[in-house]
């Protein structure tokens, strides 16, 4: 994916600071992350959930894309649990994703 330039709502920022996860993670799933889930309802923009790996950690980020001005926008970020996540990360218990 091309990223261009990168924003990070307030929420994502709060959870990355709770969550001790570095910008330099989210930019490098950015560029190498799979995209799990497209919420394409979204608006203003669509938006998709992204699983990458980060020094072995598994990161969930929720992004949307303006394609117009090239900015992702970051959403939230978070490690997925166990407890809602099978152990692939991309599906959801119970099929729910």
């Amino acid at each position: 994916m091309s990223k261009g330039k990168i924003i990070y709502s307030n929420h994502a920022v709060q959870q990355m600071f709770k969550r001790s996860i570095s910008t330099k993670a989210v930019e490098e799933i950015i560029g190498n992350g799979e995209i799990i889930k497209t919420y394409s309802g979204d608006t203003p923009y669509p938006s998709f959930l992204l699983l990458g790996f980060y020094e072995q950690r598994p990161l969930h980020i929720v992004y949307s894309y303006d394609s117009i001005n090239e900015a992702t926008i970051i959403i939230t970020v978070y490690e997925p649990s166990s407890k809602i996540w099978e152990k692939d990360f991309k599906t959801r218990k119970n099929n729910q994703l």
